[in-house]
């Protein structure tokens, strides 16, 4: 008799739905036949909500931002929605019965982030365009509550670490291929390899960012001895791959956070003293500092531009005399500092830099591309922007995020019982050193591209730093929750 009802809900639904599409059809509106894929999610969020994370993983890297629509806003399809979905559900689920780790809030991350969070409200509400600000604000809940709060859950199970990063990679291989194709149109010229890569990404300094940011993950694969021959395979391939996009992309910021990660990874790996590192940091600003005469005249001779040859395009890097795109960095730069100096505590608001920073440039230091509309980008810097707009405090707390979260992956490093936890720490940290590298000369966190994986890697971190260090099996034994807490499962 049971079956008789299922069968005769499956033809109910069935009829319904055949109905509603025919008359969808005649009115020529093609959307109904996303009916079952909006049901098959309403599910997920009720029953599979880590699935529905990890389904968001999958569609970043193909996601389009679509912008200037009627309602005035700038949004990544299909991932923001989700997102918003998924922190909404979150927050109403902890409101409602109060279970969550509390092991995860007392962490000194957590902590950290909490202050960053709580200093963008403040700063949101002395901004100069409150509403541009409580934007950014709320778009950066959506990152940090799914990828951070309940990534740390999801990486409970440690499988779900390597499954993060395979499925970001599936699509950023689809992406690769499409930029790549389309780049060969153009005989793979530099000046068409600055945008080739869009709708899925802006520009050539995003889409490189993103592969060397993954780039040190899938070289580790492919030389962990403790997976299968297939698997260090396939990984080998998403490398190789991924370094060849990299050549592509053309972005020098990108090729310097690579080369910036290897030198971390030695100092790691090969255990050199906190004192030797400072004490080299020290002499090279010292050294800066006494011969800066002659270095700033060096740099000014060179007149090397932008260039398709791999070499010319390196020594581009320095050129502070006639590349437009590096002499464009230092305008907003200064005027980045000459907004802080105006506001040096709160600064001018979050996400406002780019409507308020044109009356601070300078006619010397405007370039062929500069612009008073605001529409070419932010400060610039993951460190100046914060600083014009945010003020001390808010640069203090991206410094302490950086500080904290190395603290954190070195010594789970350092202390994990399982090799392969010291490997996913390694390169977690690694992966997010390109980042910050990356950060000095480009701002990515208010996208999805940048933010998903960046916040995720602090997710696994925390969770390998909480969960899995002190254990020399992982994958067979999950921790039990605390009491008063709930199981992966269970949570939000």
């Amino acid at each position: 008799m049971l079956a008789n009802i299922k069968i005769k809900w499956f033809y109910l639904l069935s009829g319904l739905f055949i109905l509603l599409n025919t008359l969808f059809l005649v009115r020529e509106l093609y959307w109904g036949f996303l009916i079952p894929l909006a049901i098959v999610i309403g599910l997920m969020y009720i029953f599979w909500l880590d699935k529905l994370i990890l389904l968001i993983v999958l569609a970043v890297p193909v996601s389009v931002n679509i912008a200037d629509s009627e309602l005035g806003i700038g949004i990544s399809l299909p991932s923001e929605p989700l997102m918003v979905g998924v922190m909404l559900l979150f927050l109403l689920k902890t409101l409602f019965n109060g279970k969550y780790d509390r092991s995860i809030l007392r962490h000194p991350v957590t902590i950290v982030i909490f202050f960053n969070l709580f200093w963008l409200l403040i700063t949101s509400i002395t901004s100069e365009i409150p509403l541009v600000s409580f934007k950014f604000l709320v778009a950066r809940l959506w990152f940090v509550i799914p990828f951070y709060f309940l990534g740390i859950a999801l990486f409970k199970d440690v499988r779900n670490i390597t499954r993060f990063n395979w499925l970001y990679a599936a699509t950023l291989v689809v992406v690769i291929i499409y930029t790549t194709v389309h780049h060969s149109e153009y005989g793979f010229a530099e000046k068409q390899g600055h945008w080739v890569m869009k709708p899925f990404y802006n520009d050539h300094t995003a889409y490189g960012g993103i592969l060397a940011f993954f780039l040190p993950v899938f070289a580790g694969y492919a030389l962990n001895k403790l997976r299968s021959k297939t698997y260090r395979l396939y990984a080998l391939i998403i490398s190789v791959t991924l370094l060849g996009a990299l050549y592509l992309s053309f972005s020098r910021a990108a090729w310097v956070s690579v080369a910036v990660a290897l030198i971390v990874m030695v100092l790691i790996v090969y255990k050199i003293r906190f004192r030797w590192i400072m004490s080299g940091i020290v002499i090279l600003i010292a050294s800066f500092y006494l011969f800066q005469d002659q270095i700033l005249y060096s740099l000014e001779k060179n007149k090397q531009d932008s260039s398709a040859n791999f070499i010319e395009h390196v020594q581009s890097i320095y050129n502070i005399s006639s590349d437009a795109s590096n002499l464009e960095r230092i305008n907003r730069w200064q005027s980045a500092f000459r907004m802080f100096g105006e506001r040096p505590v709160f600064g001018w608001g979050p996400g406002t830099y780019q409507f308020i920073y044109a009356p601070f440039q300078r006619s010397k230091e405007r370039t062929i591309i500069s612009t008073n509309a605001g529409d070419m980008g932010n400060a610039h810097s993951e460190y100046i922007g914060p600083l014009s707009e945010q003020g001390v405090p808010g640069l203090i707390s991206i410094l302490s995020l950086i500080v904290v979260i190395l603290i954190t992956g070195i010594r789970v490093y350092r202390k994990a019982r399982n090799k392969e936890i010291r490997l996913f720490s390694l390169l977690s940290v690694l992966a997010l050193v390109t980042y910050f590298i990356h950060g000095l000369l480009n701002n990515f966190l208010d996208t999805d591209k940048a933010s998903v994986p960046f916040w995720g890697f602090f997710a696994m971190i925390v969770a390998m730093d909480l969960y899995h260090k002190d254990k020399e099996e992982v994958y067979n034994t999950l921790p039990e929750p605390e009491e008063g807490t709930a199981t992966p499962a269970e949570k939000p």
